[in-house]
């Protein structure tokens, strides 16, 4: 099912699937299909990939696909605890290699954000990389709290900064907590390195991957909230080609549906 929402959003589709596993076949074809696009225009595709438990099924359905070079890409990842070793099941960048990076041809190039080192030299190292490769797909989530990456309310909207050293609220790390990544909500870490807000709306595509009821409250304030730095992610209302996939636990609160 897609859809338009007019009333709140310029321009801004939605697309509702059955389910989780629907919604991630829909997502990830579609990014597939961005990622095609840009190697055929341009012969390179830069890429940003979100991780968590609603990118499961959106990654697999993209790795899966037959048709992308992948030796054409390049991949950046939105976000990495600070202090977090690699080896902990948590790690955004264990994630990645798991379910991504390992399970695809070797890409062009992959930059992944090192949360062990000294924090305001990654950024750098980052932001320094993240300029020479104009990203063409980003594929991300919304937080429980509805944080874009790790940028919790109230979010930064003004840091031209492309990366940066966030402080994780309650809510985001009781998410990180209850979807099972830690055993308690002490160990949960309180900071992380995060792709700002503008960062990720530089992207020229964006899909928003958004299963779960638990989300359904984040999804209404994304769409039909005023854009605020309180809702991280009502900026993507501004953004020119973003596409929010759906399923119909996470939709069930949005107006008219």
């Amino acid at each position: 099912m897609k859809f338009l929402i007019t009333e709140f959003i310029s321009e801004m589709e939605i697309n509702i699937s059955s389910n989780a596993e629907e919604l991630g076949k829909a997502a990830g074809t579609a990014a597939a299909e961005l990622i095609r696009g840009a190697i055929a225009e341009k012969r390179i595709a830069n890429i940003i990939l979100a991780t968590g438990t609603s990118q499961f099924h959106t990654l697999q359905q993209l790795v899966s696909d037959p048709g992308i070079d992948w030796s054409k890409v390049v991949m950046f990842h939105l976000d990495e605890y600070i202090g977090l070793p690699i080896t902990h099941p948590a790690s955004f960048r264990k994630y990645l290699e798991e379910r991504f990076i390992l399970k695809v041809e070797p890409l062009k190039e992959v930059f992944l954000i090192d949360g062990e080192g000294d924090p305001k030299e990654e950024c750098e190292r980052l932001g320094n990389l993240i300029t020479q490769y104009p990203i063409d797909v980003a594929l991300v989530g919304i937080g429980e709290n509805g944080h874009l990456a790790f940028n919790d309310p109230p979010a930064d909207f003004n840091t031209e900064d492309p990366y940066l050293v966030v402080e994780l609220d309650e809510a985001c790390r009781r998410q990180q907590l209850n979807e099972g990544w830690f055993e308690s909500l002490d160990v949960v870490p309180r900071k992380a390195i995060s792709m700002s807000i503008n960062q990720i709306m530089k992207s020229k595509n964006i899909i928003c991957s958004v299963p779960d009821e638990r989300k359904a409250t984040a999804v209404k304030n994304t769409v039909e909230q005023a854009v605020s730095n309180l809702y991280p992610a009502s900026i993507l209302q501004t953004h020119p080609d973003c596409t929010l996939y759906l399923d119909r636990a996470s939709a069930g609160g949005l107006s008219g549906t």
